[in-house]
């Protein structure tokens, strides 16, 4: 008997696998391919469509090294693009690679500067929603304009949720904020939003440091659940800074709520902005009879006289994260290290791509 030539043809009306045959009987069946095995061409097809359906991670200028050490962590590509800029400044994005499909994550903090990252962030989205992109999570490590999220004067604008509006509408399914300044601003997005904190790699840390009769410091009240957070899983004492602001950028501190004499203090914020706010609530704990401040934030964002203000201080060091990079000016500095959050946020990602939940990432 010689060898029996079947191929297999899908009818386009029934949807049912015909047989077409060359010298075969009628009885003849697929029996070579049909046996519970799919085709050579049907594991092709099933390859390319599993390819589309998985994630790709793509990133702007604003912080590459973060979304590369993200990459390494979860063992996946950083995608490929093209980001550049005309004579003028305006900005021209090119994905190099199919997106169709794919669940993508774009990282891009919105740092210094600012409107420049925010608005290659918006372009970045509409080239994704336009290459048909399944889902787009921004990935924002630091959410620039959080601090502008209420009207606190007249005749100002709620800039927190100008830009989460902006993001919406420019084709953004969901997104991945770290520390937010205000926690109510998740309520700003009419998208799902996963809001990391980077008190478990800061926590670990200073826990690893085993520094004695540490007190954890407020520098203002608006600060405080978060230090009480923060003292709760270091199993330590609660202290607070009154402080008044008297214009923008400029703090004074008035008095410490607490008992800091004797002790190590440890200041927790959310952002160092100028370090005005950190330096004189470190003076003013030293004044009260501190035997160390250690200071710690998530955001590093270091302007103006912030790196020179830090490396005069009495500060015994100052503990950050990469969310936003390092100046090089900044790296000079000895007491400033910085903790980095790619595996925090590679976790994150991997929950929100096989739809798990991300609330273990809180402890």
């Amino acid at each position: 008997m010689t060898e029996q030539d079947t191929t297999a043809v899908l009818s386009p009306i029934q949807g049912q696998v015909e047989e077409a045959e060359n010298g075969s009987q009628p009885g003849a069946t697929l029996s070579a391919q049909s046996n519970g095995q799919p085709k050579s061409s049907e594991k092709k097809r099933a390859s390319k469509q599993n390819e589309n359906k998985r994630m790709k991670i793509f990133c702007g200028s604003s912080n590459r090294a973060l979304a590369e050490e993200v990459c390494r962590f979860i063992g996946v590509p950083l995608g490929e693009s093209r980001l550049q800029r005309f004579s003028d400044g305006e900005v021209h994005f090119q994905l190099l690679e199919n997106v169709r499909g794919t669940d993508v994550f774009l990282v891009q903090p919105t740092c210094f500067p600012v409107d420049q990252h925010l608005v290659e962030l918006l372009i970045m989205i509409d080239a994704l929603k336009r290459a048909s992109a399944g889902r787009i999570t921004v990935v924002i490590p630091y959410y620039g304009y959080a601090r502008q999220d209420r009207k606190d004067r007249p005749r100002v604008a709620i800039t927190s949720k100008l830009v989460a509006d902006l993001l919406t509408t420019a084709g953004a399914n969901r997104a991945l904020l770290v520390d937010l300044h205000a926690a109510q601003i998740q309520g700003f997005f009419n998208i799902p939003v996963d809001h990391l904190f980077a008190s478990p790699v800061l926590v670990s840390h200073f826990r690893d440091m085993n520094l004695p009769d540490l007190t954890v410091v407020s520098p203002d009240a608006g600060g405080v659940e978060r230090a009480r957070f923060f003292a709760k899983k270091l199993d330590v004492p609660l202290a607070i800074v009154d402080k008044r602001r008297t214009d923008m950028n400029v703090t004074e501190v008035m008095n410490v709520i607490g008992d800091v004499k004797g002790r190590t203090c440890l200041i927790l914020d959310d952002i160092i902005d100028t370090a005005g706010t950190l330096v004189k609530t470190a003076d003013a704990l030293l004044d009260e009879g501190a035997k160390e401040v250690y200071a710690c934030a998530s955001h590093a964002v270091l302007s103006g006289p912030a790196i020179d203000r830090i490396r005069e201080s009495r500060l015994k060091e100052v503990v950050v994260t990469n969310t936003i990079p390092l100046r090089e000016e900044a790296q000079k500095v000895e007491k400033i290290k910085v903790l980095s959050v790619a595996g925090l946020l590679g976790r994150a990602i991997e929950s929100i791509h096989m739809e798990t939940s991300v609330s273990t990432l809180f402890n």
